[in-house]
């Protein structure tokens, strides 16, 4: 398109011919310039990633207290039956320290049968307190 079709003359002559034509506003004005910071609001609030946060957090502490219930009796119930099978365990173990005590005692009367003076069984610490001797001296299959 051309200037005299533009400005609905028929020719020019001259540049200093032509009508002043400023650029200006709209007529209105233009739109207000946003330049105030404006972030979008996306997403959970700050409050309502704590409150999710808090809640997963007391369920996760809810369910370790539940396991330490059962964990809890679980082990209870261990130990009522190693302490219902205890007195079974002791007997047996009495019953085989006095077979082999008397094994024992046997052995001892052969050996020191020279000895003038040996009591059979007899404590030689002088203590007067009865304990039993260590079970790698009766039990030598252990070893």
């Amino acid at each position: 398109m051309t200037e005299a079709v533009i400005r609905k003359k028929p020719g020019m002559v001259s540049v200093k011919d032509m009508p002043i034509l400023q650029d200006g506003p709209p007529p209105g004005g233009f739109a207000p310039v946003r330049y105030a910071r404006r972030i979008p609001n996306k997403g959970p609030s700050a409050m309502a990633i704590f409150l999710a946060a808090f809640g997963a957090f007391s369920y996760g502490m809810y369910q370790v207290g539940q396991g330490n219930k059962i964990r809890r009796a679980l082990k209870e119930e261990k130990f009522a039956a190693r302490r219902a099978v205890l007195p079974v365990l002791q007997a047996e173990e009495d019953e085989r320290f006095v077979k082999e005590w008397k094994k024992y005692l046997e052995y001892e009367a052969e050996v020191m049968k020279d000895v003038p003076g040996w009591k059979v069984g007899e404590n030689v610490y002088n203590s007067g307190r009865w304990m039993p001797p260590a079970t790698g001296e009766l039990r030598p299959e252990v070893w």
